[in-house]
């Protein structure tokens, strides 16, 4: 496995794109890569087309993968709101890759995606999922229940594309083809191993709560108690405390294995508040929950964020080793970066000096896909990796 990161920031495409092709060709040869992620700002939004023709006719990746997003990420640094474009390649020996191109489709049954490749089936192996989507057209929900449906136990990560406004923006690459719309993305089966992180950045507070009377997303009662003065206490405690504006990040946790003994960081998938009416009680959050679920207040900032991302990294340095991984591609959320850390490219920095020089390439998202405990969600907030490691042999 040979893994390579091309960067360029040259707002004259010629250039940008030679730019990219000696760097690539320089680190892999005459090796043509197997697969490839092109990631690019809005700046060259209307130049997608002629950057997706060149990029296949210069480097000519067996498959390519990419969108454009209001930020990219690429080898040490984070380009936010500037131009700039990444190209990740890699060799991948002895590894299938499928592409995955999924459109929307309406029918007496509700809503369904069609597109699904029929020339593989998941049962007969292990295949991993790398996605990326227009937020305007596609049911998340709908795509991650499909997947649970079709490969049981598959992860999938990647992003929701941010490089457009309103329908018809944004641009999603997949192979020869150019999209405004959907879903693309690549199952990987074979001689790899994917590992995830996935960095929610909170950490609990209070005391977890059973939910106690709720209908969809909107929660009523916590231990018996009202939702909505539950959460008036936790805040006016943080603003006993000291911190006025802190408040503002309260954010929410759902336990996700209700039969584990202690839990704490790292153990809930984290939900935002949506908004609460005095006369019920009841807060709405941004998921669907059920009564006997465990909730506890959340805070998001800045050196919690910085605290679990270097955690999860060291707790896998430590599992799988200092030189599991080869190379690296890291979706963050566009509300971190300068938005949240006080120092410019903190998710990517982190991410090698806990790592070692990996390439890595990735994106600013508007929703960040990847694993929690064992199973696939949309994020917010969240910094979503995947780490590309060679398969042991009593993986195959």
């Amino acid at each position: 496995m040979k893994c390579h990161v091309a960067i360029s920031t040259e707002t004259d495409l010629d250039r940008a794109i030679e730019a990219l092709h000696d760097s690539t060709s320089r680190s892999l040869g005459d090796d043509r890569p197997h697969l490839a992620f092109l990631f690019f700002s809005s700046y060259f939004s209307e130049e997608a087309e002629t950057l997706h023709a060149r990029i296949q006719e210069r480097i000519a990746p067996q498959v390519l993968l990419g969108c454009m997003n209001n930020g990219v990420i690429g080898g040490t640094e984070e380009f936010e709101e500037q131009p700039a474009i990444v190209l990740w390649s890699a060799v991948l020996p002895n590894v299938t890759i499928f592409p995955i191109r999924l459109v929307a489709h309406e029918g007496q049954g509700g809503v369904s995606l069609r597109g699904w490749p029929e020339s593989f089936a998941c049962e007969a192996s292990r295949h991993d999922f790398f996605l990326f989507a227009d937020p305007f057209s596609t049911p998340i929900d709908k795509m991650f229940s499909e997947i649970a449906q079709r490969c049981p136990g598959t992860l999938a990560i990647g992003g929701i594309a941010s490089g457009g406004t309103d329908s018809g923006e944004n641009r999603l690459i997949l192979n020869q083809e150019i999209f405004d719309d959907g879903i693309v993305g690549v199952a990987l089966s074979g001689k790899i191993t994917l590992r995830t992180v996935v960095s929610q950045g909170c950490q609990p507070i209070g005391e977890p709560y059973v939910i106690t009377k709720a209908h969809r997303n909107i929660i009523y009662e916590l231990g018996g108690t009202s939702m909505l003065e539950r959460l008036k206490a936790i805040m006016h405690e943080i603003r006993q405390a000291g911190d006025q504006s802190i408040a503002r990040s309260i954010q929410v946790g759902l336990l996700m294995n209700e039969y584990m003994g202690k839990f704490g960081r790292g153990d809930f998938l984290i939900r935002d508040l949506m908004g609460a009416d005095e006369k019920s009680g009841g807060v709405a959050i941004s998921d669907v929950v059920r009564e006997g679920q465990t909730l506890q207040f959340h805070l998001r900032d800045a050196r919690a964020a910085d605290e679990e991302l270097k955690k999860l990294l060291q707790d896998f340095r430590q599992t799988h080793g200092e030189s599991a991984a080869k190379g690296a591609l890291l979706f963050s959320c566009y509300c971190r970066g300068k938005r949240l850390f006080p120092d410019a490219h903190h998710d990517i920095t982190v991410l090698r000096n806990e790592m070692g020089d990996l390439p890595v390439a990735g994106f600013f998202a508007g929703g960040e896909i990847g694993p929690v405990g064992g199973q696939n969600y949309l994020h917010g907030y969240t910094a979503s990796m995947a780490l590309f490691c060679e398969a042991a042999s009593h993986e195959h």
